[in-house]
This record gives C-alpha cells, sequence and structure tokens, in this order.
C-alpha cells in the first residue's frame, strides 16, 4: 500500500445501490430498495456480526466507547449531513442521537455483502425527534470498508441511490458539521 492508498478516502466504497438492493422496488421509482428483508440476509462471521451490532448500538444512540472501537482511528464517517475523519469527530455523531432524538431503534437490517474488506447492509432505523415527537422509519444502505486490523476505516450511509459529491458547498457543509459538532455533543475524549 503506497502512502496515497492510507488515505482514509482511499476506503471509500462505491456500492452499486441496484445490485445490492436486489428486491422488487416496491416504494421506490429509483429501482432501488433499502427496506430491509432480515430473513434474506447473508450470513456474517462472530467477528462481523459484532462490528454490525456495535454500528445498530450507535445508531440506536448507546455510545459507548467499546462500541466506538470498531473504528479506526483515523476513520471516516460520511452521510448527507456529515463528513467526519476521526474516530473522536465520528463519536460527536453517535453521542449527539439521544441530544436531538427522543428514541432511535434498529427494527432491522439485512446484510447485503461481506467481503475480505468489506460489510454492507441494510438498515432500518426509527427516529423519533424530542421536539416533534412522531416517529419515523428510515431506510438506508451502510457501508463499511474494513482495514487489515478488522476496523472500520470508512462508513458510508446512504439514504437514496445517489452517490456523494465531495466537492463544493454540500462538502464544505458536511465537514463543518463534522468538524463542530463535538463541541456541542461533548464525546469522551480519549477516543
Amino acid at each position: 500500500m503506497t502512502s496515497t492508498d492510507s488515505k482514509p478516502q482511499s476506503f471509500e466504497i462505491r456500492p452499486d445501490p441496484q445490485g445490492l438492493t436486489s428486491n422488487p422496488p416496491q416504494n421506490s421509482s429509483s429501482g432501488v430498495d433499502y427496506e430491509p428483508h432480515p430473513e434474506k440476509s447473508i450470513g456474517l462471521s462472530p467477528e462481523r456480526e459484532k462490528i454490525v451490532q456495535s454500528i445498530c448500538r450507535l445508531y440506536s444512540g448507546s455510545a459507548s466507547k467499546e462500541d466506538m472501537e470498531v473504528y479506526a482511528e483515523q476513520a471516516v464517517y460520511d452521510d448527507p449531513w456529515s463528513y467526519c475523519d476521526t474516530r473522536f469527530k465520528i463519536a460527536g455523531q453517535w453521542y449527539g442521537i439521544p441530544k436531538v432524538m427522543a428514541s432511535s431503534k434498529t427494527l432491522k437490517t439485512e446484510a447485503v455483502s461481506s467481503t475480505e474488506s468489506e460489510i454492507i447492509f441494510k438498515l432500518q432505523q426509527e427516529y423519533t425527534p424530542r421536539i416533534a415527537h412522531f416517529s419515523k422509519p428510515v431506510n438506508s444502505l451502510v457501508s463499511l470498508s474494513l482495514d487489515g486490523e478488522g476496523k472500520v476505516k470508512y462508513h458510508k450511509d446512504m439514504w437514496n441511490d445517489k452517490d456523494y459529491s465531495h466537492e463544493g458547498l454540500g462538502k464544505v457543509m458536511k465537514t463543518l458539521n463534522g468538524d463542530q459538532l463535538t463541541r456541542i455533543t461533548r464525546p469522551p475524549e480519549d477516543l
């Protein structure tokens, strides 16, 4: 691996949403169905299952140091709202969930791919904001790129069939959110 290959961005997975979501598009004009169907889930090794369970606990607002340790120290978290490039900044996202959500529950998952260097699964998460108190299930495709030690190096959460741009104003806003949220959520410094 060259020094340019060791950058976290080199671990980014660009999944094929249509290829990985082979369920009939019942609720999507894009041909992408991110709704998990657990009965169709592929089997995962116990180590991989532990990673997925830690990630689901993080989505559910119960951030813990143990769950955060699935991430490499220089990992990336990438979703439509945030771009974080260290485990500490990623913790800022997870420690923020209980501050803005009355509850967040993982309803179901479906593992759709597992290779030596990645895990990809569909996730249905139900969010209940503190202010509005209505619950909304959200389906997404979660891609986890793993380093040689089995740590998550790049975590991408896709909410629709379009991949993310890492340019322009959108990237600036995502990075600003990732860089500043730790000041509000205050995760432990030793992450």
